[in-house]
C-alpha cells in the first residue's frame, strides 16, 4: 500500500506545484501581507484537493483501504506543511543553519523545498499504511 499511495500523492504534488499553480501564487505566496497569505492558502488548497483526489483514486481504483479520518488527517498535514514550507523563510533558515548559502544562491533552495515536501508525502503515506 505504501508505494501506491506515495506515488499517487507525489503525482498529485507535482500537479499542484507546477501545472496547477498560477503565476500569481508562485510570485506572491511568500509575501508577508494579506495578498501573500491568500496566494499561499490558495496554493495549499490546490494541494489538499489534488491529494484528496489521489486518495480517492487509491481507494476506488486500487482498492486500497484508506480510512476517511486518517485520509483527512494526512491531507490536512500535507496542506498545512506545504503552506508553511512555501513561505520560503523555513527553507532559507534551514540552508543558513546548515551552512549552505552558496548553494541557496545558485538555486539550491528549490531542491531543498521539494525534498521537504516529498518527506511529508512519505510520512503521510507511511502513516496511512500503518493505520490500514
Amino acid at each position: 500500500m505504501f508505494a501506491s499511495v506515495f506515488v499517487l500523492l507525489y503525482v498529485a504534488h507535482l500537479l499542484a506545484d507546477y501545472p496547477l499553480q498560477t503565476d500569481h501564487q508562485a510570485e506572491h505566496k511568500a509575501a508577508r501581507n494579506a495578498a501573500g497569505w491568500r496566494a499561499n492558502l490558495a496554493h495549499a488548497g490546490t494541494h489538499v484537493a489534488a491529494c484528496s483526489l489521489a486518495l480517492v483514486v487509491a481507494a476506488v481504483v486500487l482498492d486500497e483501504s484508506v480510512g476517511v479520518l486518517p485520509g483527512a488527517a494526512a491531507v490536512a498535514l500535507i496542506g498545512l506543511t506545504h503552506g508553511f514550507i512555501d513561505r520560503r523563510w523555513p527553507i532559507q533558515w534551514w540552508m543558513t543553519h546548515t551552512r549552505q548559502p552558496e548553494w541557496a544562491a545558485k538555486g539550491g533552495a528549490a531542491h531543498v523545498d521539494q525534498t521537504a515536501h516529498v518527506l511529508v508525502l512519505a510520512v503521510a503515506a507511511l502513516t496511512l499504511t500503518a493505520l490500514s
